[in-house]
């Protein structure tokens, strides 16, 4: 082979180079176009959507069983479920820190926090929707708003039980850095209780939106008495499907959703689950970091760093600089001035305080007084069916919960402690957990049908369908945020597996396991309104429950039975949060925190 003169090689070497360069230069205005197009699409499609809601409501709105009217109503869903979760998100940080550190309403927080998670969505469905349809009469908004509240019924209180169980989990040496740096509570809430809540909150946040799919057929299209409210959508789209026994149509509505789930997986969570990794609580750099490549591409775009350097940095620098200035003592002139003006606020914050309790006392009282009026209309054997309707609903939400741990808990911890196997599996449990399973339920009931089960057998898939993922993800969660130093002891130790899971494993992912036990429980008790009660080709297919009540309550428009069900759910949901899930929330406090 003859050789090239060394001129020759070098001339090649000097273009190579130089094509590098100018590949440099212009990948970064290739990605800055990328996020420009992204920008003008998103604003497209804000001015699509305002048209459609600010426009008059349609007095009966056609389900088209036709793959063509998939991409319109997929991006409906999508917008849906997308504000849905935004509420969310504010919602469980706000309420999740108020329910963290304040000492006298905390127990009333969490009291209602257990109350709310355990009132199915079809419960809230008739006080939120003619609510919101009464707001806008006259606008489309307002069956819109109406969905939008339901799926966020559906997304929120995992979410909130994450943050508030993550802020009471800080270790000590953390809070006690923040007091000595005199940290103000917006500080501390930014730069301490955020990043360590946010693996957390990331995977819960998954699974909410997993949730959000679940409920959405629900939430899309439901009958209140002789009103019927359909929203176009892909949850309306898979419903009319089941309900008419069109499975081609079923398979082009899942294919839809799982394409939706495969771009939100690799678009929004991949990038956010490997920007959360670095608030791991660690004392040692972990060797395997999670990765993603759109992530990468984003931090490389002089755009979005300009922007960055010119708008959210300065912004920062001020405001902690406005706080460190309020923190630095005064003279006593003006010391002894704002003690004086505390005195007056604070008594005329007791007088507000005073009146506001005194209102709520007085809307409280009149609105029990209503119910019990209301539930004077049910009779003993309706008494007697749903106390009937709830130990069968008792027993299928313990099998479905025992069934779910049995697998999660070492997959999740498999996942969690092995991103190699994290990159692939995770992408697999988010379309498995997102795909709703009322789309799959049909065909669940019929291959039980033909080998001869019934439909208590089906409850409990459904319901294991619908709740295992809250487990899972807490899990995959927990063990995620073991700090890698206690598994490179563990392994130096020679820990047998035993000894791994005794001392590392489940005191690690115990407070994320309370977490998603709780929601999961919470979780199954929802679901049990589709479970037990299921549209199938123009029949309905139901089982002895406390579901079925209150999915039959609706659709008949018998308000005191839906409201006494609905009593009877939440203090069976609240006494074995009492009982059993709070005693284990508060080692989860104490014994199994880290710190020094």
């Amino acid at each position: 082979m003859m050789k090239l003169p060394d001129s020759f090689s070098n001339i090649r070497g000097r273009e190579t180079f130089a094509r590098s360069q100018v590949l440099q230069r212009s990948w970064p205005v290739v990605l800055d176009l990328c996020v420009a197009g992204i920008g003008l699409a998103c604003f497209y499609g804000v001015v699509v959507i305002a048209r459609y809601w600010f426009g008059h409501p349609e007095p009966e709105i056609v389900i088209s069983q036709s793959p063509r009217a998939l991409p319109q109503y997929a991006f409906y869903s999508v917008v849906r479920i997308g504000l849905a979760y935004m509420l969310s998100l504010v919602f469980a940080i706000g309420y999740g820190y108020i329910a963290a550190y304040s000492k006298r309403v905390e127990p009333l927080m969490i009291a209602g926090l257990d109350i709310l998670q355990s009132i199915p969505v079809l419960s809230f469905l008739p006080g939120v929707m003619l609510a919101m349809v009464a707001l806008f009469p006259t606008r489309q908004i307002g069956v819109e708003m109406g969905a939008i509240v339901l799926i966020f019924t559906g997304q929120v209180w995992n979410m909130a039980f994450s943050f508030y169980s993550s802020i009471k989990s800080i270790p000590r040496e953390l809070s006690e850095a923040a007091n000595i740096y005199k940290f103000s509570r917006l500080q501390k809430l930014i730069q301490l209780e955020l990043p360590y809540a946010a693996i957390g909150l990331v995977w819960n946040s998954m699974v909410s939106v997993a949730g959000g799919w679940f409920f959405l057929m629900a939430c899309e299209m439901f009958v209140l008495a002789t009103r019927d409210f359909r929203l176009p959508g892909l949850g309306s789209y898979l419903q009319t499907a089941a309900g008419t026994g069109n499975y081609a149509a079923i398979t082009w509505g899942l294919l839809t959703m799982i394409a939706i789930i495969v771009a939100t997986d690799q678009l929004v969570w991949r990038p956010v689950i490997a920007w959360s990794d670095k608030f791991k609580f660690e004392q040692v750099e972990s060797s395997s970091r999670v990765r993603s490549p759109l992530l990468h591409l984003l931090q490389q775009s002089r755009g979005l760093q300009s922007l960055r350097q010119h708008t959210i940095v300065p912004f920062g620098e001020s405001l902690y600089r406005r706080l460190a200035e309020e923190r630095t003592v005064g003279t006593p002139t003006k010391i002894t001035k704002v003690r004086g003006e505390e005195a007056k606020t604070g008594i005329a914050s007791t007088l507000l305080r005073g009146l506001i309790i005194l209102v709520a006392a007085g809307v409280v009282l009149y609105a029990a007084w209503q119910a019990l009026t209301l539930l004077r209309q049910v009779h003993g054997s309706e008494f007697a069916t749903i106390l009937k309707g709830a130990m069968a609903t008792f027993l299928r939400v313990n099998i479905s919960l025992i069934l779910a741990a049995a697998w999660t808990i070492p997959a999740g911890v498999a996942i969690g402690f092995h991103p190699r196997l994290a990159r692939i599996a995770q992408p697999i449990a988010q379309i498995a957990a997102s795909v709703p399973a009322t789309a799959l339920f049909p065909v669940i009931l019929l291959a039980l049908i033909r080998i001869g089960g019934s439909m208590n057998i089906g409850s409990i898939a459904l319901m294991l369908l619908g709740t295992q993922w809250y487990i899972l993800f807490n899990v995959i969660a927990g063990a995620m945020a073991i700090p890698s130093d206690l598994k490179e002891v563990a392994t130096l130790f020679r820990f047998t597996t035993i000894q791994k899971w005794k001392t590392v494993i489940l005191p690690g992912i115990f407070p994320f396991l309370i977490t998603g036990m709780v929601t999961a429980s919470g979780g199954a008790w929802n679901a049990s309104i589709i479970a037990e009660y299921f549209r199938l080709k123009n029949q309905t297919l139901q089982t002895v429950g406390l579901g079925a009540v209150i999915s039959a309550a609706t659709d008949s428009g018998q308000f005191q039975i839906l409201l006494l069900a609905t009593i009877v759910m939440a203090i069976m949901v609240v006494t074995i949060n009492r009982l059993v899930w709070r005693p284990l929330y508060r080692l989860a406090e104490t014994r199994y925190k880290l710190g020094g």
